[in-house]
């Protein structure tokens, strides 16, 4: 997804976004642990046109709750990418069967969906991104509701079953 420096969100609203530096700046950290996060399938940064990153108040808490995550709850990053693996995504983003049987999604277990082998570069930017998948795991509590209701919705009998 290729921007220039402000996203449009809804009818008359922009969005700031913040190139790395400034974004480290921000959260307290080095530029080089926002590039790890990245590298390790963490948070997927907006690209411009000339192919420097850009991030959003989004990211910026995506990264303080995986700073949390690491330094207060223990939590490895080969352990959240488990947990990110461990997420439905194929019914939470309503994948076509054929998509889904094509695709090392289900079977991928060390790795959040938009990190699965068959999955380019250009395919993470534009399109997981804003996939609820992605979106819902940069806030625990929206996460677990999400994960409680599709438990929820698996438990009820289904109509004519």
């Amino acid at each position: 997804m290729a921007l220039d420096d402000n996203l449009a969100i809804g009818p008359q609203k922009a969005a700031r976004l913040y190139t790395i530096g400034e974004a480290a700046d921000l959260l307290e950290v080095s530029v080089p642990t926002i590039r790890y996060y990245e590298s390790e399938g963490l948070v997927i940064p907006i690209r411009r046109k000339s192919g420097h990153r850009r991030y959003s108040e989004d990211d910026l808490n995506r990264i303080r709750s995986l700073r949390k995550t690491i330094n207060v709850d223990k939590v490895s990053i080969a352990g959240i990418k488990q947990l990110f693996a461990l997420i439905p995504c194929w019914i939470l983003s309503q994948c076509a069967e054929a998509v889904r049987r094509s695709s090392s999604v289900t079977t991928e277990l060390n790795a959040p969906c938009w990190m699965t082998t068959d999955r380019n570069a250009q395919s993470k930017s534009e399109s997981c991104r804003p996939c609820p998948v992605y979106t819902m795991t940069s806030d625990c509590t929206s996460l677990k509701q999400k994960l409680a209701q599709l438990a929820a919705d698996s438990a009820t009998p289904q109509a004519g079953a």
